[in-house]
């Protein structure tokens, strides 16, 4: 019994000290304690030319300390009037890389991603967050620097229904995503207990090509967050674009998001 609780926690000790790679719209190369779950209720939207939403629904697990897998589910009005289900995704992130030192490592990561979804191509992004179809794969490298976390990524993306409902081809069939994030842990400034409340602060770059095409986008998507008793966690978001020459719904985007994490199944 105090085995068990010792190890609780430290998983929830260690979710807190290194609360700033939890980034809101990417994924770290770090991975959530083994034997854990998590789940996520997710709504993002836009209010222009009038407001629309989807609701994403998603469980994590960490298999192991190097293996981690996500399932997820989509609801969403934005390609029909009323709210529907759309599809659903199976993501698996592999850390290869670590590289530990005191209040500091170096974290690398391969992942991928595999989605189904009833939408047809209405857009000029491929998605996989309910949007399209598809495959995805790529990789990601994660810093940690005692309060400052710095992620990059970059990944090639495979369209499985790039046609429209007359089943005409009317967009690219593959895409290069790429990202770069930092996170920096503002409270507290000093640790007494792991039921601390942790506020951490995000700038995000979100960016997507179509090779071939001459369509690209570069998003700003700052974010705040707060972590509750180390295993719940409160994430808000906007993004908007940089620089955008794409049809697609991700600009101008809210996020808000809950999660909670269950260690020591």
């Amino acid at each position: 019994m105090k085995t068990s609780l010792l190890a609780l926690c430290l998983m929830a000790c260690c979710c807190v000290a290194f609360g700033q790679e939890l980034y809101v719209n990417t994924e770290p190369a770090s991975n959530m304690a083994a034997r854990s779950l998590g789940i996520r209720m997710e709504n993002q939207g836009f209010f222009d030319p009038e407001f629309k939403n989807r609701t994403t629904l998603e469980a994590m697990y960490g298999a192991s300390g190097k293996l981690m897998l996500h399932g997820a589910a989509y609801l969403s009005d934005f390609y029909q009037p009323r709210q529907r289900f759309e599809g659903g995704s199976f993501y698996a992130k592999y850390r290869f890389l670590s590289v530990d030192d005191v209040q500091r490592h170096f974290r690398g990561a391969v992942f991928g991603k595999l989605a189904g979804s009833r939408n047809s191509y209405a857009v000029q992004e491929l998605a996989l967050e309910g949007d399209n179809s598809g495959v995805q794969s790529g990789l990601v490298f994660t810093q940690l620097l005692h309060k400052l976390a710095l992620s990059a990524s970059g990944s090639y993306i495979r369209g499985l229904n790039s046609d429209n409902a007359s089943g005409r081809i009317t967009g690219a069939k593959e895409a290069l995503g790429y990202t770069l994030s930092a996170g920096y842990l503002l409270f507290p400034k000093n640790y007494r207990s792991y039921d601390q409340v942790n506020v951490n602060l995000y700038a995000e770059l979100l960016g997507k090509t179509n090779p071939g095409y001459g369509q690209s986008y570069l998003d700003a998507a700052p974010a705040i967050q707060f972590i509750f008793n180390s295993v719940c966690r409160l994430d808000f978001s906007y993004r908007a674009p940089l620089y955008n020459n794409m049809l697609r719904n991700s600009a101008n985007m809210y996020l808000l998001r809950f999660e909670y994490n269950f260690f020591e199944l």
